[in-house]
């Protein structure tokens, strides 16, 4: 992946953007350097704000920028904040330990993972002939049942006893010509590389898999000690 590719993936990415406020400098710096250390490849945690001192509205408002989400490490909330953080949808959460932090930041993140992508199905075929190809696959005619197959997509073949395989369509041929694409009611060839135990019957799929979504944190209006 390039590195265009990766900054494009991570503004695609579920956020947990936080306001952290601890009781001195030292903690300050030791709280960050921590989060900072807290990385999972599907979800970016980062600190939007940090400060010394106790919750304040003013950190409420920084708050509303990011995931409304404000971390505190040995430090209280002013007086007055509940009525404050119910009207603004934002969560305080506030820590005596390093480590309970660091665990309760990450859980909350990994639980920002989506955990099973959707498939939309394009296609759909019936293996009716197998013929041999390349020592280690086979070429498999089939009839297009529903929709379509075309080059470059995924694919997966059913049998009797469910998926046996699954790979990417590598060619296609309609007689001797090579096609992109095959429609309903016409029969094609399909190229398998790696696999050679089709059988005529089996049910050939062909899919996409859609856009990830992932679930959105959303904040208790309120303050938890932990």
């Amino acid at each position: 992946m390039t590195h265009k590719q990766k900054e494009a993936s991570k503004r695609t990415q579920p956020r947990l953007e936080i306001v952290l406020r601890t009781d001195s400098i030292g903690s300050l710096e030791a709280v960050n350097h921590a989060i900072s250390e807290i990385i999972l490849p599907e979800v970016n945690v980062n600190v939007i704000h940090s400060g010394v001192g106790s919750v304040s509205k003013s950190d409420v408002l920084l708050a509303e920028t990011g995931s409304r989400l404000i971390v505190g490490f040995q430090v209280d909330a002013l007086p007055g904040m509940d009525k404050v953080l119910k009207e603004h949808r934002v969560e305080v959460r506030l820590y005596d330990v390093i480590y309970t932090l660091t665990a309760d930041i990450r859980a909350l993140a990994q639980d920002m993972i989506h955990a099973v992508s959707e498939e939309e199905i394009i296609g759909s075929a019936k293996v009716i002939a197998l013929f041999k190809g390349t020592r280690k696959g086979i070429i498999i005619g089939c009839e297009v049942l529903d929709g379509f197959l075309a080059l470059g997509e995924r694919l997966r073949i059913i049998s009797a006893m469910g998926t046996v395989y699954v790979g990417t369509i590598e060619s296609l041929h309609i007689g001797m010509n090579t096609v992109q694409k095959a429609t309903k009611g016409q029969q094609v060839g399909i190229k398998i590389s790696d696999f050679q135990k089709a059988k005529i019957g089996d049910l050939i799929e062909s899919f996409r898999l859609r856009s990830q979504k992932y679930r959105i944190w959303e904040p208790s209006g309120i303050i938890i000690r932990k």
